[in-house]
């Protein structure tokens, strides 16, 4: 089954409604609940639709055997340490869930386990954001289609292989799927950012589309959006400042806001295309202050033959149009005219 729109949560995702932004937080708040909740707040000022975290529970999605992608903590002895550390109690992803619902946001969480995806059903969430390393894992797959929720899933590690079976694994549970073009590097050059792909994605699969975007400036979403994308997921960051492998990945609120109210104006834009000769014709008034008429460099007396180096342009265009040079050109005078003079039909045999 293909849906060109659906609901994730309160909110419609799809053809022809506004773009979904969504403010991943990731590990950001790097263990602190309350800097996690700190994020929501940051997210929902900024006016994006959602705020997206990712629930790691240690014991059943690593082992101490796994090594660091980028070694960067030094509090964490090992991976499987780092992963604990971000951990938080089911109470306080409720509690987060019900910040981020009470400030009008979607909430999401990316879930890397069975027990995660538990976890997560207890609290309701609203779909399912399959995570580019995830896409591998049957068990953690089937049992996110056994929920009947929608799914987002990213393809930043997998061939086209990879995703043409997912897609249709998911789409034959009838879930609605949106897919996410993604760069799987922190941060992505401009050259690896892949949008040439998003029209592929919407072709081959006839779903709706969007960017998972990694690059750590708003240019790449702003294309996106202007490219059909329904939804932009980016990392956001405090501050750049701030502790953590995803930082210089992650836009600032600052970036974030801009994204919001740039993707708002792309959309206004596409959706109301310009007629250009009506808006000609709507810009009658505006084009005589901005264009010339044609005016007497010199006093000219009546009868005489007008040359083009009798004439010259002057604003604003409320006499004879200076595009009329060539038509008025060989035309007699019938009567005098002062030097400066705006030339008009009455001046002309």
């Amino acid at each position: 089954m293909k849906f060109s729109s659906f609901k994730i949560g309160d909110k419609v995702v799809g053809e022809g409604t506004p773009v979904m932004i969504v403010g991943e937080v990731a590990q950001a708040h790097d263990g602190s609940l309350g800097t996690a909740h700190a994020f929501i707040d940051a997210i929902a000022d900024s006016g994006a639709q959602a705020v997206k975290f990712q629930t790691h529970i240690a014991a059943a999605e690593s082992s101490p055997q796994e090594p660091f992608r980028v070694k960067f903590s030094k509090q964490d002895a090992t991976r499987y340490d780092y992963w604990k550390r971000m951990e938080f109690t089911p109470e306080g992803w409720a509690g987060l869930a019900q910040h981020a619902h009470e400030r009008g946001l979607v909430f999401l969480s990316s879930p890397f386990s069975v027990e995660a995806v538990d976890l997560l059903e207890k609290i309701g969430m609203p779909a399912w954001k399959i995570a580019s390393g995830e896409t591998g894992n049957p068990l953690l797959l089937e049992r996110i289609y056994r929920t009947g929720k929608p799914v987002i899933l990213s393809t930043g590690m997998s061939a086209w292989a990879e995703i043409d079976r997912l897609v249709a694994d998911i789409q034959s549970q009838g879930l609605p799927l949106l897919v996410m073009q993604c760069s799987s590097r922190y941060p992505a050059p401009p050259e690896t950012t892949g949008l040439n792909l998003l029209a592929e994605m919407k072709r081959r699969y006839e779903t709706p589309v969007g960017l998972s975007d990694h690059s750590g400036k708003p240019f790449a979403s702003l294309a996106a959006v202007t490219l059909g994308a329904s939804m932009i997921e980016v990392h956001v960051a405090l501050s750049p400042q701030m502790f953590g492998p995803d930082v210089p990945a992650s836009l600032t609120p600052d970036e974030l806001r801009q994204l919001v109210e740039g993707s708002k104006f792309i959309q206004m834009a596409l959706s109301h295309p310009v007629d250009k000769d009506a808006n000609a014709a709507e810009m009658k008034e505006m084009r005589s202050i901005f264009s010339e008429s044609l005016v007497a460099k010199a006093e000219l007396k009546a009868g005489h033959t007008l040359a083009k180096s009798d004439l010259t342009a002057r604003k604003p265009g409320t006499g004879i149009a200076a595009n009329r040079l060539e038509e008025i050109v060989g035309k007699q005078l019938k009567r005098d005219v002062a030097a400066g003079t705006f030339l008009s039909e009455e001046d002309l045999k």
